[in-house]
């Protein structure tokens, strides 16, 4: 059940729709609503970014105050922290919690969350949700697909979305069929499916064929051609000389968003 949820505010009130998702799904679930925003720290010397980072705590609390006044208007549990600190910061307080909300990085607008996505996600230990900038409304539960390959992460993903699946309407699994899904038992999504009957989620399943390189794009081809609500998928990654690097359909996924993803690893 998910009954503590992290959000990473945004300085830019023009995407505060973050906020609001997130108060959607403690809406929904009663859950207690954490809005975190960060003076991250820096290797410019003090002397040198007074007056920047002055400009940067008066955002952060402008945020904040927004935040509080979204929550009360709600009648939400929430509280609000304004943190010195680093992406991995933010990873190691996540872990205290059932789930974590971030937005979408947006390169026209400068706006760069990929590190901070990335930190929560591979080291956190806790699933995440990654609100795209386009996002207009908040969770909305009519269609779940679901991304499927028989790897742990996808599993890993699946069971913790699970508290959402037994709230949707319809929820398909999405089978992209290539090397790493040849297994028979895999491509007909059988044995997860079992699995996710027996928690009274009911999934239909489709398969698509495509290259490795191109499940990103397989991927948001079926999101376009249906209408749906979320995306649970498992997320790659490794550590090269200490900066995490995603795997090809993850980091497509990121940057070409449609829809709320879900993810863990």
């Amino acid at each position: 059940m998910i009954k503590d949820i992290i959000l990473h505010l945004e300085r830019d009130s023009s995407r505060d729709t973050v906020r609001d998702f997130a108060a959607s799904i403690a809406e929904t679930f009663a859950a207690h609503l954490t809005g975190v925003i960060f003076n991250f720290a820096t290797n410019i010397p003090a002397e040198a970014i007074d007056d920047l980072f002055a400009e940067s705590e008066a955002e952060a609390r402008g945020a904040i105050d927004r935040f509080e006044l979204a929550m009360k208007r709600g009648g939400l549990s929430a509280e609000s922290r304004l943190i010195f600190g680093t992406p991995k910061t933010f990873s190691e307080m996540a872990r205290c919690f059932d789930l974590s909300i971030i937005m979408q990085s947006d390169d026209n607008d400068g706006i760069n969350n990929s590190i901070l996505i990335e930190a929560a996600l591979l080291d956190s230990g806790r699933p995440l949700i990654v609100v795209p900038s386009i996002q207009q409304g908040g969770l909305k539960l009519d269609r779940i697909v679901c991304c499927w390959d028989g790897s742990h992460t996808a599993a890993r993903a699946i069971n913790d979305a699970l508290p959402l699946l037994k709230k949707a309407n319809a929820v398909e699994l999405f089978i992209v069929k290539n090397e790493k899904a040849a297994n028979e038992q895999v491509l007909r999504g059988t044995e997860i499916s079992r699995h996710l009957a027996r928690h009274d989620v009911k999934v239909e399943v489709e398969t698509v064929p495509a290259a490795d390189i191109d499940v990103a794009n397989a991927i948001l081809s079926h999101i376009a051609d249906g209408p749906t609500s979320l995306l649970v998928m498992g997320g790659y990654g490794h550590s090269r000389l200490r900066e995490f690097l995603f795997g090809g359909a993850t980091r497509g996924m990121l940057s070409a968003m449609t829809v709320p993803v879900f993810m863990s690893h």
